[in-house]
């Protein structure tokens, strides 16, 4: 609908709920879909309460690696659990409806947690970048008030951010129509919705989008430029394996994440679909989320060791 016949749209009634049209329309997978995608929520929760846990009890982990490791899987937590329970439910109800209020709050914290996880990489990428290339000044840099500031700016940036976005969408009108085609409430979705002028609205998400992700890559880009270049000094390659191996588990988690977000942002208009769309944020709303914590704990030994300390603690416990 374009801009002349959105003003010539009005809504016949203001919206108080929304329907999702959710994954598929097929019936023969909604349970199918439930069953697999409850199990990947009950691993996500499971594996990403279970890193904040041990990354607080043990003081081993009491290090600024594993501080923003604990943070990263409060993000994990926090916009998976936004987006699936609610899209879990649509699968075994017969109207998939969300109210109005509970819409722009999905959006809302959804946003939060997601801008958050960028800066949060990018911290984790800046810390080892410390870490590696000023090994003798590491505990220097990385001070508690240091990781705090460096965890609390993204925390307070993408609240702003949030709110303001969603303050500005919600505030616009919708047309009659209320029916989103998508399984959560998300910006493309609902400003396809909108009655009203949208240009501006669609200019300043795409100068936030653009930014949040562009800067926070390209914090990561260099503090790994500076890796490698600290990495090809090491003379001996078991230092240099060792270097490698401290940022393994944070490369492996950036690739993942940040391949999933530039295929969605980078696909060519023409063949830019909300089918497509749907297929990657199931990825990065669900998947992401599960593999971060089974990443760091399968490949970091100091996480393994852990694990093990506090199996020790409780012998007991399966018996």
């Amino acid at each position: 609908m374009n801009h002349l016949e959105k003003q010539n749209h009005t809504a016949v009634n203001k919206i108080t709920e929304f329907i999702l049209m959710g994954i598929t329309n097929n019936p023969g997978l909604q349970a199918p879909l439930f069953v697999v995608f409850l199990i990947l929520y009950l691993i996500t929760v499971t594996g990403n309460v279970g890193m904040v846990i041990l990354t607080h009890l043990d003081s081993k982990l009491h290090t600024p690696m594993y501080f923003f490791l604990r943070h990263l899987s409060i993000t994990d937590l926090g916009y998976s659990t936004v987006i699936g329970p609610k899209m879990m439910l649509n699968f075994v109800v017969y109207n998939n409806t969300i109210s109005y209020n509970w819409c722009a709050t999905q959006l809302a914290f959804f946003e939060i947690f997601i801008i958050t996880e960028l800066f949060i990489l990018s911290a984790m990428a800046y810390d080892r970048c410390v870490a590696i290339c000023r090994p003798l000044l590491y505990m220097v840099i990385m001070t508690v008030r240091a990781c705090w500031v460096l965890v609390l700016i993204p925390y307070l940036y993408s609240t702003f951010v949030s709110l303001f976005l969603t303050t500005k969408l919600f505030t616009l009108s919708f047309c009659d129509s209320n029916v989103i085609r998508y399984f959560y409430c998300d910006c493309l979705p609902l400003i396809s919705m909108l009655c009203s002028d949208t240009r501006e609205l669609e200019l300043i998400i795409l100068i936030f989008s653009g930014c949040n992700l562009l800067s926070s890559l390209l914090i990561v880009l260099v503090s790994y430029m500076f890796i490698l270049g600290a990495i090809l000094r090491i003379n001996s390659t078991e230092g240099r394996y060792k270097a490698f191996s401290t940022c393994s588990s944070h490369l492996t988690v950036v690739v993942v994440f940040y391949g999933t977000l530039l295929f969605i942002y980078l696909q060519p208009k023409s063949s830019h679909t909300f089918d497509i769309d749907k297929m990657a944020s199931v990825f990065y709303t669900l998947v992401i989320p599960m593999l971060n914590p089974l990443i760091y704990s399968l490949r970091n030994k100091e996480v393994k060791d852990a694990l093990k300390r506090r199996w020790k603690l409780f012998p007991n416990v399966l018996f």
